[in-house]
Protein backbone atom coordinates (compact mmCIF):
# COMPACT_ATOMS: atom_id res chain seq x y z
CA UNK A 1 0.00 0.00 0.00
CA UNK A 2 1.31 3.43 -0.90
CA UNK A 3 1.32 6.34 1.53
CA UNK A 4 2.68 9.86 1.39
CA UNK A 5 5.96 9.92 3.28
CA UNK A 6 9.61 10.98 3.18
CA UNK A 7 11.92 8.84 1.08
CA UNK A 8 15.40 9.30 -0.39
CA UNK A 9 15.87 10.70 -3.87
CA UNK A 10 19.04 10.46 -5.97
CA UNK A 11 20.04 13.12 -8.49
CA UNK A 12 21.62 11.02 -11.25
CA UNK A 13 23.37 14.02 -12.79
CA UNK A 14 25.20 14.76 -9.53
CA UNK A 15 25.85 11.15 -8.50
CA UNK A 16 29.31 9.90 -9.49
CA UNK A 17 28.80 6.38 -8.14
CA UNK A 18 31.38 6.68 -5.36
CA UNK A 19 29.32 4.36 -3.14
CA UNK A 20 29.86 6.18 0.18
CA UNK A 21 26.11 6.20 0.76
CA UNK A 22 25.83 2.40 0.59
CA UNK A 23 27.34 1.51 4.01
CA UNK A 24 25.62 4.54 5.57
CA UNK A 25 22.22 2.90 5.05
CA UNK A 26 21.59 0.49 7.93
CA UNK A 27 18.70 -1.05 5.99
CA UNK A 28 20.78 -1.97 2.93
CA UNK A 29 18.37 -0.01 0.75
CA UNK A 30 21.01 1.52 -1.53
CA UNK A 31 23.14 -0.13 -4.19
CA UNK A 32 25.32 1.15 -7.02
CA UNK A 33 23.63 0.05 -10.23
CA UNK A 34 24.95 1.05 -13.68
CA UNK A 35 27.37 3.45 -11.98
CA UNK A 36 24.71 5.33 -10.00
CA UNK A 37 23.31 5.08 -6.47
CA UNK A 38 19.80 3.71 -6.57
CA UNK A 39 17.09 2.65 -4.14
CA UNK A 40 16.79 -1.13 -4.31
CA UNK A 41 13.27 -1.19 -2.90
CA UNK A 42 11.37 1.78 -1.45
CA UNK A 43 10.02 -0.52 1.26
CA UNK A 44 13.59 -0.70 2.64
CA UNK A 45 13.91 3.09 3.08
CA UNK A 46 12.79 4.43 6.49
CA UNK A 47 13.09 8.06 5.38
CA UNK A 48 15.47 9.04 8.19
CA UNK A 49 18.12 10.24 5.77
CA UNK A 50 21.15 8.56 7.34
CA UNK A 51 22.82 8.61 3.93
CA UNK A 52 22.48 12.35 3.32
CA UNK A 53 25.66 13.41 5.07
CA UNK A 54 27.77 10.79 3.30
CA UNK A 55 27.35 12.10 -0.26
CA UNK A 56 30.21 14.43 -1.26
CA UNK A 57 28.31 15.49 -4.39
CA UNK A 58 25.08 16.47 -2.60
CA UNK A 59 23.20 14.05 -4.85
CA UNK A 60 20.91 12.69 -2.11
CA UNK A 61 17.87 14.48 -0.74
CA UNK A 62 14.68 13.50 1.04
CA UNK A 63 11.46 14.02 -0.88
CA UNK A 64 7.87 13.64 0.22
CA UNK A 65 5.91 11.50 -2.22
CA UNK A 66 3.64 8.48 -2.57
CA UNK A 67 5.66 5.38 -1.75
CA UNK A 68 5.29 1.88 -0.41
CA UNK A 69 5.27 1.78 3.38
CA UNK A 70 8.50 0.97 5.20
CA UNK A 71 8.52 -2.77 5.99
CA UNK A 72 10.75 -3.70 8.94
CA UNK A 73 10.28 -7.46 8.56
CA UNK A 74 11.22 -7.25 4.90
CA UNK A 75 14.30 -5.24 5.84
CA UNK A 76 15.37 -7.94 8.31
CA UNK A 77 15.09 -10.59 5.62
CA UNK A 78 16.95 -8.37 3.15
CA UNK A 79 19.83 -7.75 5.60
CA UNK A 80 20.06 -11.45 6.38
CA UNK A 81 20.25 -12.25 2.67
CA UNK A 82 23.04 -9.70 2.20
CA UNK A 83 24.87 -10.97 5.28
CA UNK A 84 24.79 -7.50 6.85
CA UNK A 85 24.43 -6.80 10.59
CA UNK A 86 20.93 -6.13 11.85
CA UNK A 87 20.64 -3.03 14.04
CA UNK A 88 18.96 -3.16 17.47
CA UNK A 89 15.92 -1.46 15.99
CA UNK A 90 15.42 -4.51 13.78
CA UNK A 91 15.87 -7.10 16.53
CA UNK A 92 13.21 -8.77 18.59
CA UNK A 93 13.61 -8.09 22.30
CA UNK A 94 15.14 -11.53 23.09
CA UNK A 95 17.81 -11.32 20.41
CA UNK A 96 21.29 -9.99 21.08
CA UNK A 97 22.00 -7.03 18.78
CA UNK A 98 24.83 -7.04 16.27
CA UNK A 99 27.00 -3.93 15.78
CA UNK A 100 24.99 -1.16 14.19
CA UNK A 101 25.98 0.31 10.85
CA UNK A 102 24.96 3.80 11.98
CA UNK A 103 27.41 5.16 14.60
CA UNK A 104 24.63 7.08 16.32
CA UNK A 105 23.73 3.95 18.30
CA UNK A 106 27.23 2.53 18.80
CA UNK A 107 28.27 2.86 22.44
CA UNK A 108 31.44 4.88 23.03
CA UNK A 109 33.27 6.13 26.08
CA UNK A 110 36.11 8.58 26.57
CA UNK A 111 37.71 10.55 29.37
CA UNK A 112 37.21 14.31 29.45
CA UNK A 113 39.81 16.51 31.09
CA UNK A 114 38.33 17.81 34.32
CA UNK A 115 38.92 21.37 35.50
CA UNK A 116 38.24 23.00 38.82
CA UNK A 117 35.32 25.39 39.01
CA UNK A 118 36.81 28.86 39.32
CA UNK A 119 34.07 31.18 38.06
CA UNK A 120 30.42 31.91 38.61
CA UNK A 121 27.82 29.94 36.63
CA UNK A 122 27.06 31.51 33.27
CA UNK A 123 23.51 32.82 32.74
CA UNK A 124 21.19 31.03 30.35
CA UNK A 125 20.78 32.60 26.91
CA UNK A 126 17.35 31.04 26.38
CA UNK A 127 14.82 33.74 25.51
CA UNK A 128 11.55 31.83 25.08
CA UNK A 129 9.53 28.72 25.84
CA UNK A 130 8.65 26.17 24.47
CA UNK A 131 11.66 25.07 22.47
CA UNK A 132 10.61 21.73 20.92
CA UNK A 133 9.77 21.90 17.22
CA UNK A 134 6.52 20.04 17.85
CA UNK A 135 5.33 22.71 20.31
CA UNK A 136 6.32 25.88 18.47
CA UNK A 137 3.60 28.02 16.93
CA UNK A 138 4.52 29.72 13.64
CA UNK A 139 2.88 32.94 14.82
CA UNK A 140 4.70 33.07 18.17
CA UNK A 141 6.12 36.58 18.65
CA UNK A 142 9.63 35.35 19.47
CA UNK A 143 9.87 33.65 16.06
CA UNK A 144 8.93 36.70 14.01
CA UNK A 145 11.89 37.87 11.88
CA UNK A 146 14.21 36.07 14.29
CA UNK A 147 17.57 34.47 13.73
CA UNK A 148 16.42 30.86 14.09
CA UNK A 149 18.53 28.07 15.54
CA UNK A 150 17.36 24.58 14.53
CA UNK A 151 19.28 22.16 16.70
CA UNK A 152 19.46 18.41 17.32
CA UNK A 153 18.67 17.68 20.95
CA UNK A 154 22.02 15.96 21.66
CA UNK A 155 24.03 19.07 20.74
CA UNK A 156 23.51 21.08 23.98
CA UNK A 157 24.80 18.07 25.95
CA UNK A 158 27.84 17.48 23.73
CA UNK A 159 28.92 21.08 23.09
CA UNK A 160 30.04 22.86 26.25
CA UNK A 161 29.69 26.44 24.98
CA UNK A 162 26.28 25.93 23.38
CA UNK A 163 24.59 28.91 25.07
CA UNK A 164 27.30 31.46 24.33
CA UNK A 165 28.26 30.22 20.86
CA UNK A 166 24.86 29.34 19.40
CA UNK A 167 21.85 30.20 21.55
CA UNK A 168 22.62 33.84 22.36
CA UNK A 169 20.40 36.17 20.35
CA UNK A 170 18.54 33.38 18.57
CA UNK A 171 15.14 31.74 18.77
CA UNK A 172 15.58 27.98 19.09
CA UNK A 173 13.77 24.94 17.71
CA UNK A 174 14.94 21.57 19.09
CA UNK A 175 14.26 18.08 17.77
CA UNK A 176 15.63 14.59 17.17
CA UNK A 177 15.83 13.67 13.47
CA UNK A 178 16.34 9.98 14.25
CA UNK A 179 13.44 9.34 16.63
CA UNK A 180 10.88 11.94 15.57
CA UNK A 181 8.71 12.24 12.45
CA UNK A 182 10.75 14.14 9.85
CA UNK A 183 7.71 14.76 7.65
CA UNK A 184 6.11 16.56 10.59
CA UNK A 185 9.27 18.63 11.00
CA UNK A 186 9.14 19.63 7.34
CA UNK A 187 5.51 20.74 7.70
CA UNK A 188 6.11 22.71 10.90
CA UNK A 189 9.32 24.37 9.74
CA UNK A 190 7.77 25.31 6.38
CA UNK A 191 4.94 27.02 8.26
CA UNK A 192 7.46 28.87 10.45
CA UNK A 193 9.46 29.99 7.41
CA UNK A 194 6.30 31.23 5.69
CA UNK A 195 4.61 32.95 8.62
CA UNK A 196 7.46 34.07 10.89
CA UNK A 197 9.83 35.11 8.07
CA UNK A 198 13.06 34.49 10.06
CA UNK A 199 16.12 36.47 8.99
CA UNK A 200 18.45 33.49 9.06
CA UNK A 201 18.56 29.79 9.95
CA UNK A 202 21.45 28.01 11.63
CA UNK A 203 21.24 24.22 11.74
CA UNK A 204 23.43 22.51 14.36
CA UNK A 205 23.56 18.71 14.49
CA UNK A 206 25.84 15.89 15.58
CA UNK A 207 28.29 14.26 13.19
CA UNK A 208 26.47 10.89 13.11
CA UNK A 209 24.80 10.29 9.71
CA UNK A 210 21.22 9.99 10.94
CA UNK A 211 21.48 13.41 12.60
CA UNK A 212 22.07 15.07 9.22
CA UNK A 213 18.39 14.39 8.49
CA UNK A 214 17.72 17.64 10.36
CA UNK A 215 19.56 19.61 7.69
CA UNK A 216 17.55 17.80 5.01
CA UNK A 217 14.28 18.64 6.76
CA UNK A 218 15.23 22.33 6.88
CA UNK A 219 16.17 22.37 3.20
CA UNK A 220 12.88 20.73 2.21
CA UNK A 221 10.90 23.12 4.39
CA UNK A 222 12.65 26.11 2.82
CA UNK A 223 11.94 24.83 -0.68
CA UNK A 224 8.29 24.31 0.21
CA UNK A 225 7.96 27.74 1.81
CA UNK A 226 9.49 29.54 -1.14
CA UNK A 227 11.34 31.80 1.29
CA UNK A 228 15.04 32.27 0.34
CA UNK A 229 16.40 32.42 3.89
CA UNK A 230 20.18 32.07 4.29
CA UNK A 231 21.13 28.80 6.00
CA UNK A 232 24.31 27.82 7.85
CA UNK A 233 25.07 24.21 8.82
CA UNK A 234 27.28 23.41 11.81
CA UNK A 235 28.41 19.87 12.72
CA UNK A 236 29.43 18.88 16.25
CA UNK A 237 31.70 15.88 16.88
CA UNK A 238 30.81 13.15 19.32
CA UNK A 239 33.45 14.37 21.77
CA UNK A 240 32.06 17.90 21.68
CA UNK A 241 34.32 19.55 19.12
CA UNK A 242 33.01 21.87 16.41
CA UNK A 243 33.81 20.18 13.09
CA UNK A 244 32.29 22.53 10.50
Amino acid sequence: MKVKRLIVHFDEEKCDGCGLCVPACAEGAIQIIDGKARLVDERFCDGLGTCLGECPQGAITLEEREAEEYDEELVQAHLAELGLPISPAHHHAHEAPEPLACPSAAARHWQQETTSRTREPQPSQLSHWPVKIALLHPQAPYLQEADLLVVADCVPVAYGSFHSDFLRGRAVAIGCPKLDDLSFYVDKLAAIFQEAQPRSVTVVHMEVPCCSGLQGAVEQALARSGNPIPVEEVVIGLEGQRKA
